[in-house]
């Protein structure tokens, strides 16, 4: 089920470049739409949470689309929403859920990173290839988000770890797969981001254990510096792909590498 507003054919006022994020209704999705539309971007702003991306769209003046990407329909009511003609998309939507280890891990909770991270994503790259074929002069980009866990693993983080390695895998496959069409495959991979709900839906509403991966680090990265990256990659010229960005705090220098600062200090 979709729901839309705004019209979404061209008229004076309208920018000539459209721009797909998904997941949009909080964190990097959210700030990404913000930092595209004040690009220049007409932004559909697609999530499950319609009161969300409603709002997101009347301020950036975008289009707010209902969709789960875990849904093949509701995919298909965001490509009928874009229309035949797409600028770029950014496969913003995914999630962790849950930290335990694989011997008490939760089968569930798997599939659902699994669906969001690497089947979502394949179901609204493949509803929107055609229109991302379509956008002018070749200009066509997929972004997808990924993260440093989709790297290199660690413990308790086994089923988002391999959720994000099929997000890197899947991209990679798919600009091999695209080589000789006018369309550009990047992924942005992001270390420690601190945002409002990563933490606290992978930790299951625990808002003590979500505080500690952040605990003495005093800046992590926040939503508007990845939506700054994405920016940067999908405007390049149309003969430049940048096949992959890793971007960390400073404090990060590695997946378990975080310098924290304690009372001790």
């Amino acid at each position: 089920m979709t729901s839309t507003t705004n019209d979404t054919t061209a008229g004076p006022g309208r920018p000539s470049r459209t721009a797909v994020v998904t997941g949009a209704s909080s964190g990097i999705g959210e700030a990404t739409a913000r930092r595209l539309a004040a690009e220049g971007f007409h932004v559909f702003c697609a999530a499950r949470r319609t009161d969300r991306v409603q709002a997101l769209a009347d301020e950036i003046g975008g289009t707010a689309v209902t969709c789960d990407v875990t849904d093949a329909a509701s995919v298909a009511g965001l490509a009928e929403a874009v229309g035949p003609r797409l600028d770029v998309l950014v496969n913003n939507a995914g999630g962790a859920f849950g930290s335990s280890p694989v011997a008490e891990a939760d089968a569930d909770e798997w599939r659902r990173m699994f669906d969001v991270n690497v089947v979502g994503l394949m179901q609204v790259t493949r509803a929107l290839l055609p229109a991302l074929l379509a956008a002018d002069d070749g200009a066509g980009i997929i972004c997808n988000v990924g993260s440093t866990a989709g790297r290199i693993a660690y413990e308790g983080g086994a089923g988002y770890t391999a959720a994000k390695h099929g997000t890197q895998v899947v991209t990679e496959t798919l600009r091999l797969e695209l080589w000789d069409q006018p369309v550009r495959v990047c992924e942005v991979a992001p270390g420690m981001v601190r945002t409002d709900e990563f933490a606290l839906v992978r930790f299951d509403g625990d808002a003590e254990k979500a505080a500690k991966v952040y605990a003495g680090v005093a800046e992590p990265l926040v939503a508007d510096d990845v939506a700054d990256a994405i920016a940067w990659m999908v405007t390049r010229p149309r003969h430049v792909n940048v096949d992959e960005l890793v971007i960390r705090p400073r404090a990060q220098a590695a997946q378990h590498k975080v310098h924290r600062v304690t009372s001790s200090d």
